[in-house]
């Protein structure tokens, strides 16, 4: 099942509570107006970054995401877009500096191609993560170094043509996971075991690995829209989930 639909209408406010987690999804296309205003709420390390791109769309696409962000997260702390600042932990993920850490707000941010998804929550932590499914000549052996065995005996199984949705659907969960807990791919993804067949409730399985996943963690599959999957993972139970759609 999957876990929301995203409202083109903004909420009423802008408000969350412990009991929520917000996803916002938008568009990486945006008018060069756009783009520019964006550019200017970056902070200069973010600048750096954006310079670094050999290709112009991915330098736009990063600066686009980036501005996003802080223009999203600036409308839950009532505070200019500028004025975010971000502090990294070990394995790069961002979170909020002193003084705006002391809201309790979370987020985390995953892109691809021209759409990017954004996850926000209080006193909990979040991960998101999505991709766009592109045929791949070496699914076999991209699946094989990062299923656990239960999961390959099962992926071995499947027609042709389901494999790559499989995969990746597989790999936002674990990718999720691992963005949720700030890890990056510190935990082998073959160590990480997910649940597997379509009719299956999304979560994490209990394992050696993880063994205190599936009752610290919840798991959500999002439909961000044709050709592409993309997981949720939020720390806790009993929350809600609303989507909503940024106009350009």
């Amino acid at each position: 099942m999957l876990g929301v639909l995203f409202q083109s209408t903004r909420p009423t406010t802008w408000r969350l509570s412990t009991g929520e987690v917000h996803v916002w999804r938008a568009s990486l296309q945006q008018q060069a107006e756009q783009v520019q205003q964006l550019s200017q709420t970056l902070s200069a390390d973010e600048w750096l970054r954006a310079e670094r791109f050999h290709f112009e769309s991915d330098q736009r696409r990063f600066i686009v995401a980036r501005g996003l962000l802080r223009t999203i997260l600036g409308c839950y702390l009532e505070v200019e877009p500028a004025q975010i600042s971000f502090r990294y932990g070990a394995y790069g993920k961002p979170a909020l500096a002193q003084p705006l850490c002391e809201a309790t707000l979370s987020f985390n941010l995953s892109h691809a191609q021209e759409l990017v998804l954004y996850a926000l929550a209080r006193q909990r932590q979040v991960g998101i993560d999505l991709e766009w499914i592109t045929p791949l000549a070496d699914v076999d052996q991209l699946a094989k170094s990062c299923l656990s065995a239960r999961e390959w005996s099962l992926f071995q199984r499947l027609p042709e043509l389901q494999k790559p949705e499989r995969f990746f659907r597989t790999w936002t969960r674990k990718e999720a996971y691992l963005k949720a807990k700030g890890q990056g791919l510190a935990l082998p993804l073959d160590q990480i075991e997910v649940s597997w067949l379509p009719t299956d409730t999304p979560q994490l399985v209990h394992s050696p690995a993880l063994p205190e996943a599936a009752e610290r963690w919840s798991l959500r599959d999002l439909d961000p829209g044709p050709g592409y999957v993309a997981a949720l993972v939020v720390e806790g139970q009993g929350w809600q989930l609303s989507g909503w759609q940024w106009a350009n």
